[in-house]
């Protein structure tokens, strides 16, 4: 279980407020989902190239495209990791 102090930094950062008992759910809420999340981070096979989405929608570049190369759409792209266009950050804070 994470500490008080813990979870009211995660609230402070998402800039939300919580009652004490809200503070007590979160407490066990937040650590199952912090350790679901260590749980990918010790995945010894991670491949930055992957592209895990919880969509079906998704854009898969290296599929076979109709007369589209990969080479050719990435050719113009101003930043690029591997098959991927890196982009700017967009937050509102």
């Amino acid at each position: 279980m994470l500490s008080k102090e813990e979870v009211m930094h995660v609230a402070y950062l998402a800039r939300i407020e919580i009652t004490e008992e809200e503070l007590e759910k979160y407490q066990k809420s937040l650590k199952l989902l912090f350790d679901e999340i260590d749980k990918i981070k010790d995945l010894d096979d991670f491949d930055e190239d992957r592209l895990f989405s919880p969509c079906e929608n998704t854009f898969n570049i290296n599929e076979n495209m109709n007369n589209v190369q990969k080479d050719n759409l990435l050719l113009n792209v101003p930043k690029k990791k591997g098959n991927f266009v890196e982009v700017p950050v967009m937050v509102n804070e």
